[in-house]
């Protein structure tokens, strides 16, 4: 997912989706330098209360639901440049408004948005694992351009006792640079040789060849038959004789085959939303749309089934870009 302030000759309506998504991140890194004046302007309360969260940040947070641990992985944080408005030029004032209420730390100064890049693990009884995205990798990853790289996912995996032979199986919930960063290490070798990673086939036959995923992710886990790419609503584990089951739940738009994964625990859910709602602006107003998703139209659809089900099953939400890992539905 990206951010970025729109020149008056940005995207025109022939682009493709992949080319303006690269001017985005290409133009994000430009007024990288502007961001950073606007920061060194703001209240030095502000700036001393900011820097005490990135210094000290929380890097591992957990919730249960049934026989499942589910816990929120830190890899990375930081502001992204330019007006968020640009991002969502639907957004009313009062929308802002509770979005502020519901995720405070992502106003930064002058209009920006900061935001955290989050993976989840769950892990269930027995100490095995599935990984949940990958974060925004290492520096010179694909998201080194514009993401606060290098993200700390291996050493947090460390910190909550997880090695990576533990993890049988890596959910990919779309192919952006920031969710598969740390899926292969330096040398292109996959990180988690133990797990196939999942991934909607609608998701891999929408790439473009020159998209950064399928060299540096896709190519790889399919030479090393680690590649796993399904269709549509798929279970992807149960939870052993305790019960509860991990599924794969389509949520397209935000790319074609994006997919959020509903933990089941019986009598507690969480739903692990991926890309459908980037900002607290799309929970406090779901209709709002994000300008660079893939089909906005599609998106909204999603993200409203989405947040509708776990209103119905009083879901927690746990979700990759606000500063809060865990909402209540």
């Amino acid at each position: 997912m990206t951010h970025r302030p729109v020149p008056s000759d940005a995207a025109t309506a022939d682009d493709s989706a992949t080319g303006s998504r690269r001017r985005v991140l290409r133009d994000a890194a430009r007024v990288g330098v502007g961001a950073l004046a606007a920061w060194a302007g703001t209240s030095t309360a502000h700036r001393a209360a900011a820097a005490e969260r990135r210094a000290d940040p929380v890097r591992i947070v957990t919730r249960q639901a049934g026989p499942f641990e589910v816990l929120a992985l830190l890899d990375a944080h930081g502001p992204f440049p330019g007006r968020r408005q640009d991002q969502f030029p639907d957004a009313r004032q009062e929308d802002w408004a509770r979005a502020e209420r519901l995720d405070p730390d992502a106003f930064g100064p002058g209009d920006t948005w900061t935001l955290d890049f989050r993976c989840y693990a769950v892990r269930r009884p027995g100490g095995r694992v599935t990984l949940v995205d990958t974060g925004v990798g290492p520096v010179g990853s694909p998201a080194s351009a514009w993401a606060p790289v290098p993200g700390h996912l291996p050493a947090v995996l460390e910190l909550a006792g997880i090695d990576r032979e533990d993890v049988d199986s890596v959910i990919l919930t779309h192919l952006h640079e920031d969710h598969f960063g740390w899926a292969v290490d330096a040398a292109g070798q996959p990180m988690f040789p133990n797990a196939r990673h999942v991934v909607q086939r609608a998701e891999t036959a929408a790439l473009d060849e020159d998209d950064s995923a399928t060299a540096y992710v896709v190519e790889p886990l399919r030479r090393a038959g680690l590649l796993h790419e399904i269709d549509g609503r798929v279970r992807v584990l149960g939870g052993g004789g305790r019960g509860g089951e991990l599924t794969a739940v389509p949520t397209p738009g935000h790319t074609a085959g994006h997919q959020s994964v509903l933990v089941d625990g019986g009598h507690q859910r969480i739903v692990i939303t991926g890309d459908v709602l980037v900002h607290a602006v799309q929970l406090a107003a779901p209709p709002v749309a994000y300008r660079l998703e893939s089909d906005p139209a599609a998106a909204r659809r999603s993200r409203q089934a989405l947040l509708a089900e776990a209103r119905r099953h009083r879901a927690l939400l746990a979700t990759s870009h606000l500063n809060r890992p865990f909402l209540q539905s």
